[in-house]
C-alpha cells in the first residue's frame, strides 16, 4: 500500500481572528468574543480569541460564564465575511495543492494529501506546512496550526493534541511516534471521534487511554460498541485506511434534504406549527429549484429545556414522491398535530425530506388534480425566480408576517447566525 503524507490545517479561533483583523487587533493578546449581543447572556459564543483561552475560558462558552473581571470586546457574527475569508484562504491552498487532493473538513479546517508534492517542492511535509501557514498569514493575517501524519487520523490528532504545544504550531505523527507519545495521553476525549459518551462507557472497565483500548479484548469492544468498535480499535493503534480519494469517491445510497432551527424563545403549540409550516414551505421551494422530490417527511420537535421530557418524533409517507407545497404542507401539518403534545412549549424544530431523488417526470395518482398541481408548480417556479432576482424578502406569504414567524429573520442569516451583509 502506498505510504501517504497528510497535512491537517486549522485556522486558529477563526471567527474571532477575522474580527480581530478587521479591528487591527492581535487575537493572541486581545480579548474578543463572537456572539450576538441582541440575544440573552445565555447565548453561546461562536468563538473566543486565544488570549481568552489562555485565561482558562472555555471555547463555545456562554456570555454569562465569562468571569466578570475579564474585559472583552463583543463582535456580532458576520457569517458572510467568514465565508469570504475562508474562500480567500482556500485560494492559498490551491497555489500549492490541486483541489483533488484537498478535503474541506469545515469552514476553518482542511486535509491536504501532500504525498506527491514533497518531491516537487523539494520540501519536507513540515516545511511545506509551514510555507502554507506563512502564506495564509501574509494574505489574511490569520494564524494557523498544522498536523502532519501518515494517515488522516494521525494528521488530525497531531493537529489537535501535539501542534498546540510546538513552538512552530506544527505537530507530526506516524504510527510508531503516536504509540510512543500519546498511548497514555488523557483524557480520551482529546482524540478525534471519541466523545464524552464513548469515554463514559469505557470508564467503568478501567479503559482510560488509547493503550487500554489497544490492549482490550476485541470481542468485548465489539459487544460494547457493535461495528463502531472497528474504528475505535484502528484508531487506538494509529491506523486509518480511508484516503481523500476514498472520501471524494463516496456516494451515499440515499439522500435527504433538511432544515432545523433553535427558536429564540420557547414557543407555544400554535406558534410552533406556524414555524413548521414556514420551514416546510421553504423546503418545497428548495426541492423544486433542485428538481428533486421526496417520498416521506420526518419531523423532530424538541420541547423546552424546562421540561425533561422526550422529544416528539415521527414520519409521514406520501402516496407519490413530490415537491408540491399543496401536498407537503398538509402532510407535515397532520404529522405535527399527531405527534406534538400541546401542553409543552417548543424550543427546537427539525424537518427532513427523506429518500430525495431527481424528479425525472411528473407522476400523479388518481386522487390528485393534475391541473391544479401543475398550476401550483408554475407558481413555485415563479416565486423562486423572483427571490433569486430580487432577494429572499422580495416575495412573502401571509404566514411570514404573523407574530412568531421566523422566515424574514432567517432570510438574513447563514447557519442560524447573522450574515453581516
Amino acid at each position: 500500500m502506498k505510504q501517504h503524507t497528510y497535512l491537517c490545517i486549522d485556522l486558529k479561533s477563526f471567527y474571532a481572528s477575522v474580527e480581530c483583523v478587521a479591528r487591527d487587533m492581535d487575537p493572541m493578546t486581545e480579548n474578543l468574543v463572537v456572539a450576538d449581543p441582541e440575544r440573552t447572556e445565555k447565548t453561546i459564543c461562536l468563538a473566543i480569541t486565544p488570549a481568552m483561552k489562555a485565561l482558562g475560558i472555555q471555547n463555545r462558552c456562554r456570555l454569562f460564564e465569562i468571569p466578570k473581571h475579564v474585559k472583552y470586546t463583543i463582535a456580532p457574527p458576520r457569517m458572510q465575511k467568514y465565508i469570504d475569508t475562508a474562500a480567500e484562504i482556500y485560494a492559498v491552498y490551491l497555489k500549492y495543492i490541486a483541489k483533488e487532493d484537498i478535503h474541506v473538513y469545515s469552514i476553518d479546517e482542511v486535509f491536504l494529501d501532500v504525498t506527491d508534492y514533497l518531491a516537487l517542492y523539494q520540501l519536507s511535509a513540515r516545511a511545506l506546512g509551514s510555507k502554507i501557514m506563512n502564506d495564509i498569514y501574509r494574505s489574511t493575517k490569520i494564524r494557523a496550526t498544522c498536523g502532519v501524519g501518515t494517515n488522516l487520523y494521525l494528521a488530525k490528532v497531531a493537529l489537535d493534541i501535539t501542534a498546540k504545544h510546538a513552538d512552530d504550531f506544527i505537530g507530526e505523527l506516524d504510527e510508531e511516534s503516536y504509540r510512543t507519545q500519546l498511548w497514555n495521553h488523557k483524557p480520551l476525549t482529546d482524540f478525534w471521534r471519541i466523545g464524552a459518551g464513548t469515554a463514559r462507557r469505557l470508564e467503568p472497565y478501567g479503559i482510560r487511554t488509547m493503550r487500554d483500548i489497544a490492549e482490550a479484548d476485541e470481542d468485548f469492544l465489539y459487544h460494547l460498541f457493535g461495528v463502531d468498535a472497528e474504528l475505535l480499535i484502528d484508531h487506538a493503534w494509529g491506523r486509518e485506511p480511508v484516503t481523500i480519494t476514498d472520501i471524494k469517491a463516496y456516494r451515499p445510497q440515499s439522500n435527504c434534504l433538511g432544515s432545523g432551527q433553535v427558536l429564540s424563545c420557547d414557543y407555544p403549540y400554535e406558534k410552533g406549527l406556524l414555524v413548521v409550516k414556514e420551514m416546510m414551505d421553504l423546503l418545497c421551494l428548495d426541492l423544486v429549484e433542485k428538481n428533486l422530490v421526496t417520498g416521506s417527511i420526518t419531523l423532530h420537535i424538541g420541547y423546552s429545556r424546562r421540561f425533561h421530557i422526550t422529544s416528539a418524533h415521527g414520519t409521514v409517507s406520501l402516496d407519490t414522491p413530490t415537491n408540491s407545497d399543496v401536498l407537503l404542507l398538509p402532510a407535515v401539518t397532520g404529522l405535527y398535530q399527531r405527534i406534538v403534545n400541546p401542553s409543552y412549549p417548543i424550543h427546537r424544530i427539525n424537518i427532513t425530506c427523506n429518500n430525495v431523488v431527481p424528479e425525472e417526470y411528473h407522476q400523479y395518482n388518481f386522487f390528485q388534480d393534475s391541473a391544479e398541481l401543475e398550476r401550483n408548480r408554475k407558481i413555485q417556479q415563479a416565486v423562486i425566480s423572483i427571490k433569486n432576482k430580487f432577494g429572499k424578502d422580495a416575495i412573502l406569504k401571509g404566514m411570514n408576517l404573523e407574530e412568531g414567524a421566523t422566515t424574514r429573520e432567517r432570510n438574513h442569516q447563514i447557519g442560524g447566525h447573522k450574515s453581516g451583509e
